[in-house]
């Protein structure tokens, strides 16, 4: 246990230490609470706290919606590890490769402007708005939602569903009242691996957003980096690990917990 235990104190706990200690100082060392007054009492602030939210919301939603199916296809597919193999590859390559490569295609003179030229719609602004953002974001998100969603998907009993149809439900009714239902788990731990990195992002504001995309992480960047008020950029920090860890509340599975521990209990009595 002591390499563990010393990594996570090294890297987790004292990062975390570190951030809520600055979060509660001023630029000369000093205790001071004015740094969480100030973020409550601005409205930027506040506006990038809700800017950041709706987007990692609409993020997690595209994505939701695009891997579900996805992971149900592929789990009655054949040679699925092929297909698992050929999700998980792009998550491989480098996040600026992949934002630079989307810089490429959906610029003025990129390849998607040249297809648009040449059906005779022309040019348009791709690059440098909410649009492109999102559908760059959900694209790299969306190996993290269809892994957690197939595994549950794989993981169903077949019996179940088959037993369904026999009693006469439909296949609508089947997806709705015995499927999702039971792969539920899998869509919380997906919303949990996309939500949560969704609300940081910074670099994709950056580089596809053009800076019109505003969010916490973007915020954070510029305090360290630019004004260097560590401090301030702390206490947004601290209030995005409270969002997280609100989010990790909502979406945990404790009815699975509450079913693996029961059995065990019954073991020992």
């Amino acid at each position: 246990m002591v390499p563990y235990l010393a990594w996570i104190i090294l890297f987790v706990i004292a990062p975390l230490i570190l951030i809520l200690y600055q979060s509660l100082t001023n630029n000369q060392g000093q205790w001071t609470l004015q740094n969480f007054q100030t973020y409550a009492t601005s409205w930027t602030y506040l506006k990038m706290t809700l800017n950041s939210f709706w987007y990692a919301l609409l993020i997690t939603a595209v994505t939701l919606l695009i891997s579900y199916p996805t992971a149900y296809i592929l789990s009655k597919m054949k040679r699925q590890q092929l297909w698992l193999l050929l999700i998980i590859l792009p998550t491989w390559i480098n996040l600026l490769l992949k934002t630079y490569a989307f810089i490429g295609l959906l610029s003025r003179t990129g390849t998607v402007n040249q297809f648009l030229a040449f059906i005779g719609i022309g040019p348009r602004q791709l690059l440098f708005s909410d649009f492109s953002f999102l559908l760059v974001a959900s694209y790299i998100e969306i190996p993290f939602m269809i892994l957690p969603i197939y595994n549950a998907i794989v993981q169903l009993d077949p019996a179940l569903v088959n037993a369904s149809r026999d009693l006469g439900a439909t296949n609508f009714q089947t997806f709705t009242k015995v499927v999702f239902p039971l792969t539920i788990s899998g869509v919380k731990a997906g919303i949990q691996a996309v939500f949560i990195p969704s609300l940081s992002l910074f670099m994709i504001t950056r580089l596809i957003g053009g800076n019109r995309v505003i969010t916490l992480g973007t915020a954070i960047e510029e305090h360290f980096l630019t004004t260097m008020n560590w401090g301030m950029g702390s206490t947004i920090g601290v209030v995005l690990i409270v969002m997280m860890f609100i989010m990790m509340m909502l979406t945990n599975d404790r009815k699975k917990k509450r079913q693996e521990v029961l059995p065990n209990e019954e073991k020992t009595n």
